[in-house]
């Protein structure tokens, strides 16, 4: 889910939230990937526009070519499963023929994906059973909200013993488990949402202020699988979470899409979240205090409650299966071409509406067609050029949108092994305001790749900087997210704010102006006035890191205290 933010230049980096979004901010008309059950590759070959005259420079004429031609009325929104998907899948294996990219999954450019789209009804109130043989109700929408990501038509939840279980973290990296000495197998959690560093503002716990991948209410229910529990609860608040509780509400009131699970590894039963005051009454009923909960886990050592009482909730859900595809070109390197790195941007939007005043396309010419038209850029580049060391994977995925799907799946199902992988880039929704002082790296201070950002920045005479608002996690937020949760090292740069000419100010207003105009709305079209020098300045930055990791020998590491660090250093890296 989505923050919405006050901050103008915090608004230019809400685009690093796009595979995050609530509900609210999806077109409620645009029908959902799933719905659309054939598979891409069964359908006839579609007519897609002629190719446009690029060549090896990479120029501010083949990036609009390529923009004008994805953000076109003719690939309908670039929606996952239908006539959009087609054309754009289509689109990128012929280009990536023609730069000079081989098939990146043996002989096919394409990778499928499937997926399965789950729309959950919760059966009615949750209910706590108190230790004086009282009941406390949940008011569904109000004070909690539950959904299931399980492929099972109904999923209840019996009796289950509440425990109060702080941050639901475990982070050996950090001697912190608030799990440690209590079996939680089949009982409910209650957990905090963000973590102990963001809450006290302290630098020697976890990250202090910046978020840590403990925080994101993703990591909650997944740490809570892997405890045995049956459901968890995670307590809303506006400040930690960066969002309201109107945006819970929307994100887990419409369907949810995943990938299939293993019969053997079913997701979490239930999760969901319950307002602070709904936990502040239900604590009360139970003679504690959630104040005093809250500062007990925020201290180091603190172990997990048992509450006292049980809850009992359940869901019923109608489940789709559906199929999309991953595009993948490969560069292969000369001397080492088992070492790979992986370039990725995702190629889906929205689709369309027909309940619009205007035509309801949803182009998608900033999210994400910037980010596709720089990845053929980069792309053709380098395979024009020298033949690189090492190999290159560019991998346009799919289902960004429907939750970094596409990027999950092929970190899951690798084709190249991921200890055989070097580092991931990505980009994502390029923001077109000329040229610029600063580059900005969300999750700034996580990896070595930095170190290569910023020395190639130099030469462009530009200064490397974090985003201003890290306690909202954006790094979590888009494809390269998948790969470094995997343990490969990942960077995701973005366009700098402050112009060469009209300054910071007119940068934080062209962010603005595009949050509140055209983000996620049919208006965001390609505009022939663009000034898309500033996207070729990014653009040459990116392509000089990738080369620099094609022809060198580094492994870049993560930094000290990353909470990725160990899944690489597994891999032997």
């Amino acid at each position: 889910m989505k923050p919405v933010h006050t901050s103008l230049l915090a608004l230019s980096l809400l685009l690093a939230a796009c595979g995050d979004k609530p509900a609210s901010e999806t077109p409620a008309a645009a029908a959902p990937a799933a719905e659309t059950a054939a598979p891409v590759a069964d359908e006839a070959a579609p007519k897609i526009p002629e190719s446009p005259a690029t060549d090896a420079a990479i120029r501010a004429e083949d990036l609009a070519a390529h923009l004008k031609i994805l953000a076109s009325d003719d690939f309908g929104g670039r929606q996952p499963g239908g006539a959009g998907e087609r054309k754009t899948v289509a689109y990128l294996e012929r280009e990536f023929a023609r730069i000079g990219l081989a098939p990146g999954n043996g002989d096919s450019y394409r990778q499928a994906v499937p997926m399965v789209e789950i729309s959950s009804e919760p059966k009615g109130a949750v209910a706590v059973r108190l230790p004086d043989g009282n009941t406390e109700t949940l008011a569904i929408g109000s004070e909690v909200v539950i959904q299931t990501l399980r492929e099972d038509p109904a999923v209840d939840v019996a009796d289950s013993e509440l425990v109060f279980a702080g941050f639901g973290v475990n982070a050996p990296e950090l001697g912190w488990n608030d799990y440690e000495g209590i079996d939680v197998a089949g009982k409910t959690v209650i957990v905090l949402v963000n973590d102990p560093g963001f809450e006290t503002g302290d630098e020697t716990l976890f990250r202090g202020p910046a978020m840590t991948y403990y925080g994101r209410w993703t990591y909650k229910y997944e740490e809570a699988l892997r405890q045995g529990a049956a459901a968890a609860l995670v307590v809303h608040d506006d400040e930690g979470a960066a969002y309201g509780w109107e945006v819970v509400q929307n994100s887990f009131g419409g369907a949810e899409f995943d990938l299939p699970q293993p019969a053997d590894r079913p997701p979490l039963g239930i999760r969901g979240w319950i307002t602070t005051p709904a936990t502040e009454r239900l604590l009360a009923r139970l003679g504690r205090d959630l104040k005093t909960l809250r500062a007990a886990a925020n201290q180091p050592g603190f172990r997990a409650i048992p509450l006292g009482a049980t809850a009992s909730m359940g869901v019923s859900s109608r489940v789709r299966r559906a199929e999309s595809q991953n595009v993948l070109g490969l560069v292969r390197g000369s001397e080492r071409p088992e070492e790979v790195i992986v370039f990725t941007s995702h190629w889906d939007h929205l689709g369309r509406t027909f309940n619009a005043k205007d035509d309801g396309i949803f182009n998608g010419a900033i999210d994400n067609a910037t980010g596709i038209a720089t990845l053929l850029e980069i792309a053709e580049t380098i395979a024009r050029g020298p033949q690189p060391k090492r190999s290159v994977l560019f991998l346009a995925v799919t289902l960004e949108e429907s939750g970094l799907l596409g990027s999950r799946y092929y970190v899951e199902n690798p084709v190249y092994p991921l200890k055989d992988t070097v580092a991931a880039i990505n980009v994502d929704a390029m923001q077109i305001i000329g040229p610029t002082r600063d580059v900005v790296v969300i999750g700034y201070g996580n990896s070595e790749l930095e170190d290569l950002l910023r020395d190639r920045a130099a030469g462009q005479g530009r200064i490397v900087v974090g985003e201003p608002t890290p306690e909202k996690g954006f790094y979590y937020r888009s494809d390269h997210f998948n790969f470094a949760r995997a343990g490969v090292p990942a960077l995701y740069p973005k366009n700098g704010i402050d112009h060469v000419e009209k300054g910071e100010a007119y940068g934080r207003q062209v962010a603005a102006d595009y949050i509140a105009r055209d983000y996620h709305k049919p208006s965001d079209e390609y505009r022939a006035d663009w000034d898309l020098s500033g996207l070729v300045q990014d653009s040459e930055l990116i392509h000089a890191v990738v080369r620099d990791l094609a022809d060198g020998t580094q492994w870049p590491k993560w930094y000290e205290g990353n909470e990725f660090r160990a899944a690489r250093e597994a891999m032997g890296r």
